[in-house]
């Protein structure tokens, strides 16, 4: 992905978390914290909420059988949306 590209997916990854949380997160905060999400307060609603968003906008399939916190970081969900384009 190149780094526009990637910093235009980065952000909207972000809104898709912050409505996740029904905005309780916003999303510059997302965007500047450097831990994982359940740290920032995701829970278990919201990162269903979020990989229904991210299935529906970006048509992919997010294995919810996949090792816990394989994607509980905005750069590794990023990464992984990039790996599968």
């Amino acid at each position: 992905m190149r780094p526009v590209e990637e910093s235009r997916v980065r952000r909207r990854v972000a809104e898709l978390v912050s409505r996740s949380t029904d905005g309780e997160l916003e999303v510059e905060e997302i965007m500047a914290a450097d831990c994982s999400l359940t740290a920032l307060g995701v829970g278990s609603l919201a990162f269903l909420r979020l990989i229904d968003a991210l299935e529906e906008e970006y048509g992919v399939q997010i294995d919810l059988a996949a090792p816990a916190g394989a994607l509980d970081s905005l750069d590794e969900i990023v990464a992984h949306l990039g790996a599968t384009r």
